[in-house]
């Protein structure tokens, strides 16, 4: 598979031209037609065709964009139109902005500059080997040394002068792409001095240390994964300083996007498989269960292993697992069940769906059941038909294009960057079965008629501490990535979160919930600001939908008062500004007694008097950390 191609996406369509054209003729923005378009394999050309469209946009109503700076030592001029254009594929309504060649150390250092001006929330540092004046000293090791410490020196400064002029921005990192020619062949690698070996050690360096407000773009990974030949163009260099191929822009600009995608809380949550010919060959309904091609010895059936080992990947590191197939339930379940080959189990499964519906019915309904968006779906079918049904039904709905060598699937699938992360926590790691005990929860609920009686059988335990370095990365997480239940859809990086940690005139908790179907991990992170008048202003309230409807929102408050009081604090002001999904959480002050509303700012804030409330009981016990 060609990566720099993208061929994992869909072919661009053949009216792709007549369709933008009507696209930027029409008096409001359509999302889905945008998106199907940006869902497909668009070229260079293309991009900057799409990115026309996306700037023209600004009359239309259309949600805020977010800002990007890029700081380049080359030429940029293709590529902020191409990530503009990649972001609509990934969700991202983006304002690509660059500083004029050469400055991108005054653009940083200056606090008056363009850039720090801006507000960026992202500014990414798209600095190739070029940029730290690094030459090969094969004769010494030491200077080799200093020179690359020097390097890494000015990256600390660029990034701390960037996080000092913008509050809350996130500043992009990217390795070095070595460049292809070689003075001592394989030796490059082992001699110290050469620039081989100095770059090595400076993306060792970058990949070793995660700096507070940073994200990394692993661009050595990326040109490595194309080829450093056809990565780099020398010719291109000379005439225009453009850092690579023009060939490689639309990859670079996916790649980048993804990155951003998943800083936001964008990244996919399942994977939905289809069945025949894609976990196995053949028809299960009509070749039976020793009909099937899977297991060792075969190489389309190690195709269809290295298919299901991939998922069962996948799973480990958090992504839930569902299944949709035309087929007769009972008959598709036996070969989980039965087949002695089989890597992927029921209980891998969190939502089996076996049945005669179209397949975009059968999402909706996978995406309800584990109360997701649709948006958080990875659909994988070998059929060519029921991927196109699916992507004109639910262009939100991630489809890789399949080939027809099942050996290419698992590769395909994991092209694509669906999954894309930015932090790994223990929370990640369990989160595929905390989602299954959610659905054993969902049975029970369904089996009684005593929603009280149903709360107390969970023997639910929550956990209360203020923020700390331990539940730092997904405390970030929750923030960047929860949008229903979240009162104001404030975004906060990590720097910012460590931030808080330390600030007396902060109040955090973060919240845990365990019950007796499993450990749910932490479901609730809660900011508060004390303002002048002895009050706590509500920054950020947000909660997982997984536990929703159980009391802990009363709980929460309950300890929040009770907080509140031995600090002298006499009011709490509750804040709601409404968003594209946050609409189920409008009431969520007046439900808890808050008095109100009154419209300030686009928002709408509630109030509660500490002195007069009375905690009402749950069904919960509460730990409270000694900290708190």
């Amino acid at each position: 598979m060609n990566s720099f191609e993208l061929q994992w996406l869909a072919p661009v369509p053949d009216n792709f031209k007549a369709e933008l054209r009507e696209l930027r003729e029409a008096p409001e923005w359509l999302a889905e037609r945008v998106l199907r378009l940006a869902n497909s394999r668009l070229n260079l050309t293309q991009l900057l065709s799409l990115a026309k469209l996306v700037d023209g946009s600004s009359r239309r109503s259309i949600r805020p964009r977010c800002k990007v700076a890029i700081l380049s030592n080359a030429s940029t001029d293709l590529l902020l139109p191409a990530v503009s254009a990649t972001g609509l594929r990934h969700d991202l309504l983006l304002d690509v902005q660059t500083a004029p060649f050469g400055m991108f150390t005054q653009e940083a250092l200056d606090p008056q500059s363009a850039t720090n001006q801006r507000h960026n929330d992202f500014v990414l540092l798209a600095l190739d080997h070029r940029a730290f004046g690094l030459r090969a000293l094969p004769c010494d090791a030491a200077a080799a040394t200093q020179a690359v410490d020097a390097a890494l020196q000015s990256l600390t400064s660029l990034v701390s002068a960037l996080r000092a002029a913008h509050r809350g921005v996130t500043v992009v990192l990217q390795t070095l792409a070595p460049p292809t020619e070689l003075l001592f062949g394989s030796l490059d690698t082992q001699l110290p001095g050469t620039l081989r070996w100095q770059l090595e050690r400076i993306n060792h360096a970058l990949r070793a240390e995660r700096r507070p407000g940073t994200l990394m773009l692993d661009a050595a990974a990326l040109a490595g994964s194309v080829g450093l030949e056809r990565w780099h163009d020398a010719t291109q260099w000379a005439v225009g300083k453009f850092p690579f191929a023009h060939a490689i822009v639309p990859l670079y600009a996916e790649h980048l996007c993804r990155l951003l995608m998943a800083a936001q809380g964008k990244a996919k949550k399942c994977l939905v498989l289809d069945l025949d010919n894609t976990l196995w060959g053949g028809v299960i309904g009509d070749d039976g269960l020793a009909g099937i091609v899977l297991g060792q010895g075969n190489p389309a059936g190690e195709a269809f292993l290295s298919v299901q080992a991939t998922a069962l990947a996948l799973r480990e590191r958090g992504v839930l697992l569902a299944v949709s197939s035309k087929n007769d339930e009972a008959v598709a379940r036996q070969v989980f069940r039965e087949h002695p080959d089989m890597l992927l189990r029921e209980e891998h499964i969190a939502v089996f769906q076996a049945n005669w519906k179209d397949k975009a019915t059968n999402l909706k309904a996978i995406a309800e059941t584990l109360n997701i968006g649709i948006e958080a779906l990875v659909f994988l079918d070998d059929n060519p038909a029921e991927r196109q049904q699916v992507r004109l039904a639910l262009p939100q709905v991630g489809v890789p294009e399949l080939p027809e060598a099942p050996e290419l699937f698992a590769a395909t699938l994991l092209a694509g960057g669906y999954f894309e992360s930015v932090h790994f926590t223990d929370d990640d790691r369990l989160r595929a079965g905390q989602y299954q005990a959610n659905a054993a929860r969902a049975a029970v609920l369904g089996a009684t008629t005593d929603l009280a009686a149903y709360l107390e059988s969970l023997d639910m335990r929550a956990e209360f501490s203020p923020f700390d370095a331990l539940g730092r990365a997904r405390i970030t997480q929750l923030i960047n990535k929860t949008n229903q239940f979240n009162l104001t859809t404030r975004r906060y990086n990590e720097a910012a979160v460590e931030r808080f940690e330390s600030d007396p005139s902060v109040f955090t908790l973060q919240i845990r919930l365990r019950d007796r179907f499993g450990d749910n991990g932490m479901v609730s992170v809660l900011i508060c600001q004390a303002d002048a008048v002895q009050r706590w202003v509500i920054d950020t309230w947000l909660m997982s939908c997984r536990v929703l409807n159980r009391g802990l929102e009363q709980q929460v408050l309950n300890k929040l008062v009770a907080c509140a009081a031995e600090r002298g604090i006499t009011q709490l002001v509750g804040r709601f500004r409404p968003t594209e999904k946050n609409g189920m959480v409008k009431d969520h002050f007046q439900r808890l007694g808050f008095s109100g509303p009154v419209e300030l700012d686009g928002e709408l804030e509630w109030r509660l008097d500490v002195s007069g409330f009375l905690p009402t009981a749950t069904a919960i016990e509460v730990f409270t950390a000694s900290s708190l």
